[in-house]
């Protein structure tokens, strides 16, 4: 994902001199190319996450389109007062393109975790929030994005879900529906597309056929598309890489809140601090981001509404 980043700065870049890259002391080696192909316009900031944000708002303000790059937590909640200032209420544009995810960089402990990214980013007006979990999800939705006007954050995960979408359905603010179903809706954001995909065996195996929706933008919502899927099933399941609060389940919550005879549950980070290190995986095992879990959650959801 990261290596697409770099890839995709490079490709707009040459053709957009208007494109200017700011990173936090980190992608500065792999952005070379970026830097030497585009002289003037990368920046290696070090780890000043706030003036990172500064600059790029300055650059918006100068009629460029500035992206600001580095670990999630030093971007999103070192630097939220510069974020809603200098960006959101000056209503200019840019674009925010993490690296860390919820719980990537688990090997560095809790000072490189954010499980609130979407819920900070979503509060603030005018705001896109993305979550591509395959390169051409990323460059798709990049090109659709970084000239827009308004803030988006990109959140990049250090694993890909692996389920190819054609280019052409990859579209801001509509959600992809990767398989069709009756008994029960997963909706499956980032790299857990592949959780919930790998679970469809043993969930066929105890008579559940599941829908599985990935909505690769969280912020706009394809409201309808999930309201039109749970309105059938009348199950829903979220599987999420993020807080309990101010997530995809909050969204999911929003669309179907007016329909009637509905169950839902969702896997998620519960409001409680996670201390520790531990591998990616021990992670998602210790949440319980797991094939196991989700055919618990369905079962347990499918005999609770029959």
């Amino acid at each position: 994902m990261r290596n697409t980043f770099v890839d995709t700065m490079l490709e707009v870049g040459l053709v957009d001199p208007k494109l200017v890259v700011l990173v936090g002391d980190i992608s500065h080696f792999a952005l070379q190319p970026f830097a030497d192909a585009c002289p003037g316009r990368f920046y290696n900031v070090g780890i000043c996450e706030p003036t990172i944000i500064g600059m790029s708002a300055g650059l918006a303000a100068a009629g460029f389109y500035p992206v600001a790059h580095t670990i999630a937590p030093f971007i999103v909640e070192r630097s939220f007062e510069q974020i809603k200032l200098d960006f959101c209420y000056q209503e200019l544009g840019g674009t925010l393109i993490t690296v860390g995810s919820a719980f990537d960089y688990s090997g560095l402990g809790c000072s490189h975790y954010c499980y609130d990214d979407f819920a900070l980013m979503k509060a603030l007006p005018e705001t896109e929030v993305l979550y591509p979990a395959m390169p051409d999800e990323f460059r798709e939705l990049f090109k659709q994005t970084y000239r827009n006007g308004k803030l988006t954050y990109i959140r990049l995960p250090g694993r890909k879900h692996g389920h190819e979408i054609p280019a052409g359905e990859i579209r801001l603010g509509k959600a992809v529906t990767v398989k069709g179903g009756k008994d029960l809706t997963i909706v499956a954001a980032g790299p857990h597309l592949r959780t919930a995909l790998d679970s469809v065996p043993a969930l066929a195996g105890r008579k559940l056929d599941a829908e599985i929706i990935y909505p690769h933008t969280v912020k706009p919502f394809d409201y309808q598309a999930v309201r039109e899927s749970v309105a059938r099933t009348k199950r829903f399941l979220v599987v999420e890489e993020h807080s309990q609060f101010g997530g995809v389940h909050d969204e999911v919550m929003r669309a179907v809140c007016e329909l009637d005879g509905v169950a839902g549950a969702a896997i998620n980070i519960p409001d409680k601090f996670c201390h520790g290190y531990g591998s990616y995986e021990e992670h998602c095992q210790h949440f319980g981001l797991t094939v196991d879990n989700i055919v618990a959650k369905a079962l347990a959801l499918c005999k609770s509404a029959s």
